[in-house]
């Protein structure tokens, strides 16, 4: 796997380079030369599957947020490029990138809470560990999957975290330009909402996945949309 990765790596630098290597790559190659895209999320992207493939266990938050940088909030910075920034706006290009940078560390945070479980039958573990045993908790307590009051209590925490990383992604959304406001807001409303589902089956993200209905969640959205414009 490592060898394919660093194919990859190879036909990334190709294609920012003009040389792509097939109809994908082509279709990348037309994006990096119409839009002012940066590769190095790209190459951090590479990095995060890298990491996956070395490390199942996360000391702290600050191990966990440059996990979730590499394989979701690189897509934020190599999206905003394309997206555009409405020319009325007023935000400086680093807030929005921020905003954008947020959302995706708040979507990854939101997928590590729904397949607490199904990570846990791969072996792995995607929770800060220091936070776990503050809590009175360890990985034999996942692994086990039992809900308890001290599991509900560390996933509140959790959800809070990743909910406050959601709150900072609003503030670029509307800054984007017309056109690509729509697809943004709602990932983050239906990505949100899984948050909701997992209080709503009372923590137990170990034999129960949450998800989003879609009539709720259009429902939701057309509400939102209604707030914002």
């Amino acid at each position: 796997m490592c060898g394919a990765l660093d194919r990859w790596e190879q036909r990334l630098s190709d294609v920012f380079e003009g040389r792509p290597y097939d109809m994908y790559d082509a279709a990348l190659s037309d994006a990096v030369t119409k839009y002012p895209v940066d590769i190095q999320p790209f190459k951090d992207m590479i990095e995060g599957m890298r990491l996956d493939l070395r490390k199942s266990r996360y000391n702290n938050f600050d191990e966990l947020y440059l996990y979730c940088y590499y394989v979701a909030g690189t897509v934020g910075l190599m999206s905003v490029p394309v997206m555009g920034i409405a020319p009325e706006s007023k935000a400086s290009a680093e807030s929005v990138y921020n905003a954008a940078l947020a959302l995706g560390i708040a979507n990854q945070l939101t997928n590590i809470l729904r397949d607490v479980g199904e990570d846990a039958r791969r072996g792995r573990v995607y929770l800060p560990q220091d936070e776990l045993a503050k809590a009175g908790l360890s990985d034999e307590d996942i692994f086990s999957g039992r809900v308890t009051d001290k599991w509900r209590n560390f996933m509140k925490g959790q959800i809070r975290r990743a909910r406050m990383f959601f709150d900072e992604a609003e503030k670029g959304v509307s800054e984007l330009s017309s056109a690509s406001r729509w697809p943004v807001w709602a990932s983050l409303l239906l990505y949100r909402q899984i948050l909701d589902s997992i209080e709503a089956n009372d923590y137990n993200n170990f034999t129960k996945r949450a998800y989003v209905e879609k009539l709720r969640s259009s429902y939701h959205y057309l509400l939102l949309m209604e707030e914002q414009f």
